[in-house]
């Protein structure tokens, strides 16, 4: 009987766990990672071409087509080896570093500028619509400033030291040793 009882709770419990991750998979969120994860690499290429085409060829123009290449010696002799690491001295390798950055700032811009922007327009644009069509305008709520809220506690504090809470005052015992 006990076994069967054990038997019986394990397939509820393995039934809600199931049910569970259906419920966190069907959430909002995680669709919207997904979908940001797939639409984040599609942009990695568009990026790399951007990189590829663009910017290396104007920092070329400065000096060398690769970023990777620029670098500070702190330590001689820095000799470069043929993969691409000191073989003597200590180089700072500022290049792949600034490389980095720009990719970011690239990637950032282009999110920014093809996505994120236009959304928020196209957003704008829907809800101006839907308040057209209703006639109401949500009032925005008034934000509580921290003078008030710094108000409303000193005035719960002055209550309690008045034995009054809302205007109703209490009966309060005498204080010192000899009250009760």
């Amino acid at each position: 009987m006990t076994r069967r009882l054990t038997e019986v709770n394990a397939k509820k419990e393995a039934v809600s766990i199931l049910d569970g991750f259906k419920a966190f998979l069907m959430r909002g969120n995680v669709i919207d990672l997904a979908v940001a994860v797939v639409i984040g690499a599609a942009f990695t290429s568009i990026v790399n071409s951007v990189v590829k085409g663009v910017i290396n060829p104007l920092v070329g123009a400065i000096g060398t087509k690769n970023l990777d290449h620029y670098s500070y010696c702190l330590k001689d002799p820095c000799k470069p080896g043929t993969d691409g690491s000191a073989e003597g001295g200590v180089q700072i390798l500022w290049g792949s570093v600034a490389g980095a950055a720009l990719n970011f700032v690239i990637t950032a811009a282009v999110v920014y500028f093809l996505m994120v922007l236009p959304m928020s327009k196209y957003l704008a644009r829907q809800e101006a619509r839907k308040q057209a069509r209703t006639g109401k305008t949500e009032p925005e709520p008034n934000p509580v400033t921290e003078l008030e809220v710094l108000q409303d506690i000193r005035d719960l504090l002055v209550a309690q030291r008045t034995g009054t809470v809302d205007g109703v005052v209490r009966q309060q015992r005498p204080a010192g040793p000899d009250a009760r």
